[in-house]
């Protein structure tokens, strides 16, 4: 299986809920952390469609949610055009990568030179069945601008049911 979710005998398999710090390395390579790496060869997942859709995060798919894009993007109706644009970029900057068994996953040369990625430390997250990476400058960044509206943003939440 290629998709983050867990193989049929391990129903209960879930995606670490943290933020975790990383680090890619001189050549490339994102080590990703362990809990990330346990996930991932839990859900059967070694290798994964590398891109950027935004030029702030790196999304890692797996190959079946990657697909599954692909299938959006062909079946986009009126949004055609937006879909072929979106897809073109994140080809252009993409490409397919496996994950070694120490956890290393070589980041798209394209992409690491057009991010600033080398040589530097980054976070990683799970979100919606692929993981994001973004540099630690840009996720503290991130965090000092969300404390402003930390307060408001809680109470709007809990009046939604947020524990």
């Amino acid at each position: 299986m290629d998709q983050l979710e867990p193989k049929p005998q391990d129903s209960r398999v879930i995606p670490p809920h943290s933020i975790a710090q990383a680090s890619v390395d001189d050549k490339g390579r994102l080590k990703l952390p362990a809990e990330f790496t346990e996930y991932l060869e839990k859900c059967g997942v070694t290798k994964v469609f590398i891109t950027t859709v935004d030029l702030r995060s790196v999304r890692l798919y797996p190959l079946s949610l990657w697909e599954h894009n692909e299938n959006v993007f062909d079946e986009a109706g009126e949004d055609s055009g937006r879909a072929e644009r979106l897809a073109r970029f994140a080809r252009h900057f993409g490409g397919d990568a496996e994950i070694d068994k120490s956890g290393r996953v070589l980041l798209p040369a394209l992409l690491r030179q057009e991010m600033g990625l080398e040589k530097q430390a980054v976070v990683v997250e799970a979100h919606r069945g692929r993981l994001n990476v973004i540099s630690k400058k840009l996720h503290d960044e991130d965090i000092q601008a969300s404390k402003a509206s930390l307060a408001e943003d809680l109470k709007a939440l809990e009046k939604r049911g947020f524990k």
